[in-house]
């Protein structure tokens, strides 16, 4: 897939990549892109860019107790961000994850889990973003997350 920033850049598009670009077992995870926003409101300070993704709550990524597995949570985030990038960029751009660093606050179970991220910083080589995870029961923070990635020529 070649990069595509002139590209119009929006849900069905984000939809699209996430169902052909990612690994067969994230679609094993049934993400769902709920929002991308890639412009801000003028008199809102610090807006960053970013995606709303949802996963829904199964059985199969749980661990013994029925809590939501952290890999699932992990690969969640990662799988966000990656969307939030799209979104900052306006259109397809390969990248790899460099880093990720995962704050587990509480766990989630019983319920769909939202990942809200947010491009702190996209450069040239490089991007910088956070990721919230939320229960989509009680939207109660269930984990924060930072990453940075690599973003490879196209």
């Amino acid at each position: 897939m070649s990069a595509q920033p002139d590209v119009e850049f929006g849900i069905t598009e984000a939809r699209r990549i996430l169902g052909e670009v990612f690994a067969p077992w994230i679609h094993d995870l049934n993400l769902s892109v709920e929002r991308l926003e890639h412009t801000g409101p003028a008199d809102v300070p610090g807006w960053q860019p970013g995606a709303l993704l949802r996963m829904p709550f199964s059985e199969r990524l749980c661990r013994n107790g029925g809590v939501v597995c952290g890999q699932a949570l992990m690969a969640l985030a990662d799988t966000a961000m990656v969307i939030a990038n799209l979104a900052a960029n306006r259109g397809y751009r390969p990248m790899t994850t460099v880093d990720q660093t995962t704050h587990f606050m509480r766990a989630v179970s019983s319920s769909d889990v939202l990942a809200d991220a947010r491009v702190v910083r996209l450069g040239r080589t490089m991007s910088f973003g956070r990721v919230t995870l939320l229960s989509a029961t009680d939207n109660k923070q269930v984990a924060m997350v930072s990453s940075a990635f690599a973003m490879l020529p196209g």
